[in-house]
């Protein structure tokens, strides 16, 4: 008997002279038909994710460009430009140019909250506060270019009112109307160090017009001038400082409210998941902010001719029209936050934009102007500068409990109201006093 260990062997042997050439050609074979099967995977993986680049592109155009219904406003903007070259009618293009910058600076604010996903909620803040105000630097720095100081001086005045008064009136009002069974807190802290740093640019700008009005200059017309670029320079170190302090020294203190509030991460990540990638938000970024500049160089070569179209101040033009279109992103962004009780972001976005403006924005327009060679000061005539000082000193006082409700919010609107009605009514002494 032949074992079957045996017989294994047996045929193993008697195969192996016929079959020599068997293993390596199969051998080959396999390898040809590797070859063949992995570069079509490549092909196809790299179809697969143009594809869906393609699609996540198409995403990110229909969210942006068509999703919010505010979009509907985005063809008065190329409607404006036409009007610009086939008539000369300024009230129409000045009508168009700031409809169509509207939803423009909400979907500034809207990509700004998106990239806010990929860099945190202190630097989300600040970046919010930043591409929020890029409509008021655009329209600034084309109006310093045709030498509007004065339309300079008053948009970006309007603008630190708007969000002091009508933005955070508004987010408090409606966060109070939706969670009226509750009391909603905010950082007390974070929002005396703002109120600080605006009281302070109020001095800045306080002096030179002090100086201009009681006639105690040492060179008539220059000292104001050299005072305001000086105090423009401690302003930018101030806010510089400011920021490190926020972002470096002290990060603490701008997060310490919203800390409990981390237990519902569940729904935290069902309301607020990104809907674009962070490449997109950037590229948007960039697209928005180039459209709100080309528009709006048509929108301030309009105001003098809509002024007198619809017999309306230029001041109230500045102050009041302007900042409500610039002020867009922030409006929606603050009500948004205070509805979903996080008011600390609220005032990142509300109060935090004022300080920007007034300790950045305006000490960069005067260097701007020094190196253009315009005379951009910080004399903002008495009664601006009057009614800034009122403002900040209501709004520190609305802060410094540390909470909020629907009430303070009115307050707040129908100040706003009053401020509207008082720049109405005024008549800019500025030629007067040249």
């Amino acid at each position: 008997m032949v074992s079957i260990e045996e017989k294994v062997d047996l045929e193993s042997d008697e195969e192996t002279p016929l079959n020599s050439t068997q293993p390596t050609n199969k051998r080959q074979s396999f390898n040809f038909e590797a070859n063949h099967v992995i570069s079509p995977s490549k092909v196809s993986s790299s179809s697969v994710l143009r594809t869906m680049q393609r699609i996540s592109l198409l995403r990110s155009i229909y969210v942006v460009l068509f999703k919010a219904k505010i979009n509907v406003l985005l063809p008065f903007g190329p409607i404006a430009i036409t009007l610009h070259y086939l008539s000369k009618k300024h009230g129409f293009v000045f009508f168009f140019s700031l409809v169509g910058i509207t939803p423009l600076a909400e979907r500034l604010g809207y990509v700004t909250e998106q990239l806010a996903f990929y860099t945190g909620p202190t630097v989300g803040g600040l970046l919010n506060a930043t591409f929020g105000n890029a409509t008021e630097m655009i329209i600034s720095i084309y109006a310093l270019k045709n030498g509007m100081m004065r339309v300079v001086q008053q948009s970006l005045l309007g603008s630190i009112l708007s969000n002091m008064l009508l933005v955070l009136g508004c987010a408090f009002f409606c966060g109070g109307v939706v969670h009226k069974h509750k009391v909603q807190n905010f950082n007390k802290a974070a929002a005396l160090v703002n109120s600080g740093l605006l009281l302070m640019a109020v001095m800045g700008l306080l002096f030179p017009a002090v100086l201009h009005f009681t006639h105690t200059e040492v060179h008539k017309g220059k000292s104001e001038l050299a005072l305001s670029r000086f105090s423009s320079c401690i302003m930018l170190i101030a806010y510089a400082s400011y920021l490190f302090f926020q972002l470096k020294s002290q990060t603490n203190l701008y997060s310490s409210v919203d800390e409990p509030r981390e237990n519902n991460e569940e729904d935290s990540v069902e309301d607020e998941a990104p809907e674009i990638t962070q490449g997109e938000a950037i590229g948007w970024l960039a697209m928005l902010t180039l459209s709100i500049s080309v528009l709006s160089g048509y929108l301030v070569d309009a105001i003098q001719g809509a002024s007198e179209a619809m017999n309306m101040p230029v001041a109230f033009i500045s102050v009041i029209l302007l900042p409500i279109v610039g002020n867009a992103a922030e409006h929606a962004s603050a009500i948004m936050f205070a509805m979903k009780d996080k008011l600390d972001i609220t005032l990142g976005v509300a109060i935090g934009s004022s300080t920007q403006i007034s300790m950045f924005v305006i000490p960069f327009c005067v260097i701007v102007g020094w190196i253009m060679g315009k005379p951009m000061d910080l004399n903002f005539q008495l009664f601006e500068t009057a009614t800034l000082f009122i403002t900040v000193l209501v709004v520190a006082f609305m802060l410094q409990e540390g909470k909020s409700n629907y009430f303070k919010g009115l307050m707040l609107i129908l100040c706003y109201l009053i401020v509207a009605a008082s720049f109405f009514v005024h008549v800019d002494p500025s030629n007067d006093d040249d």
